[in-house]
């Protein structure tokens, strides 16, 4: 009898969990959950399989696909102090450079004119110039989608692009950076990327993240200590994404605390799936938008789409929109 009322009680505290109203994780209106029935297509990198990744030309390609896109991208402080798009910390991949990228300034790359439209095998060395899905050399003359008006910066070369010259290009559009420096470094990039933002009195359109803990603390600080504005959107690091899912799956998300606008995760991770209707749900009650990443299958798209995804991310604009469109036809 004993056994039976200790499992009874537990369950009692579990519908009482249950029951209980989710806390508002974010806590104003939130532009990352979608408004209608499909998803929000956002470009990774830009659409990193169209023209190379972390470019203003990519971004530019993705804008033209859908002028609502959600413009996802990663920044590294030079040693001048200046936030420039790369996924990597250091050249070595994605240009005809080497380096760590806190190693060079910013002057010194466009004075060299150091070529972002490579995707290089690092292990052997060589140098490997950029191709679409179909094996074809991408170049920025390539691109038919600059806004009436305006030209491109170099017909052949993929000029470093600043975090600057992303908002700017796109003053409507929601943009979310991740931080990729760590440590001190991470931080100073940080700081440079909230005066960035202040600047352009773009709180409300700029999503912060990062894979790094320090980092995703700071954010924490920021938001709790009130030195941003109220709008302010933060995703989590990945132990941060960890700590909702756990108390997710014991039902013990009522307990949940932190005030992230936005889970962005993939499909899967260590065996468990993050990408069921049920959790979907269970974070937009908590006021908190799902995008995941990076979805290049059609299939796994139309499977998130069906189940309730907030945001779709994408190497493919293309592609995602015309799967998108197939929803509305």
């Amino acid at each position: 009898m004993a056994i039976v009322a200790v499992i009874l009680v537990i369950t009692a505290i579990f519908v009482v969990l249950a029951l209980l109203p989710k806390p508002q994780s974010y806590k104003g209106e939130n532009p990352l959950i979608k408004s209608g029935e499909l998803p929000i297509l956002v470009a990774h990198r830009g659409g990193d399989g169209e023209f190379p990744g972390n470019t203003l030309e990519a971004f530019y390609n993705a804008y033209g696909v859908d002028e609502r896109v959600i413009m996802e991208t990663d920044i590294n402080i030079t040693k001048d102090g200046v936030l420039i798009l790369c996924h990597e910390t250091y050249l070595d991949k994605r240009t005809d450079a080497s380096g760590d990228i806190i190693d060079w300034n910013y002057s010194d790359l466009m004075e060299q004119k150091v070529n972002f439209g490579y995707h290089n095998d690092i292990d052997s060395g060589e140098l490997t110039i950029f191709t679409d899905e179909s094996g074809k050399e991408v170049k920025p003359s390539d691109l038919e989608n600059y806004p009436e008006g305006l030209e491109g910066r170099d017909k052949d070369i993929y000029l470093a692009t600043t975090l600057e010259e992303l908002l700017t290009a796109f003053p409507n559009n929601i943009i979310s950076i991740e931080v990729k420096q760590g440590g001190d470094v991470g931080l100073l990039a940080v700081k440079e990327a909230l005066r960035v933002v202040e600047k352009y009195d773009a709180f409300d359109r700029v999503i912060f993240a990062s894979f790094k803990d320090e980092i995703f603390a700071e954010y924490k600080r920021l938001d709790e200590s009130g030195e941003v504005p109220e709008c302010f959107m933060y995703s989590p690091s990945l132990m941060g994404a960890v700590k909702y899912v756990a108390l997710y799956v014991f039902g013990l998300d009522a307990f949940y605390d932190d005030g992230i606008a936005v889970l962005q995760i993939p499909v899967e991770e260590y065996g468990i799936s993050l990408s069921s209707s049920r959790l979907m749900k269970n974070a937009n009650k908590h006021n908190v938008a799902t995008h995941y990443w990076t979805i290049n299958d059609e299939d796994e798209m139309r499977r998130l789409i069906e189940n309730g995804a907030d945001a779709i991310m994408t190497d493919y604009p293309h592609k995602l929109k015309e799967v998108l469109d197939s929803y509305s036809k």
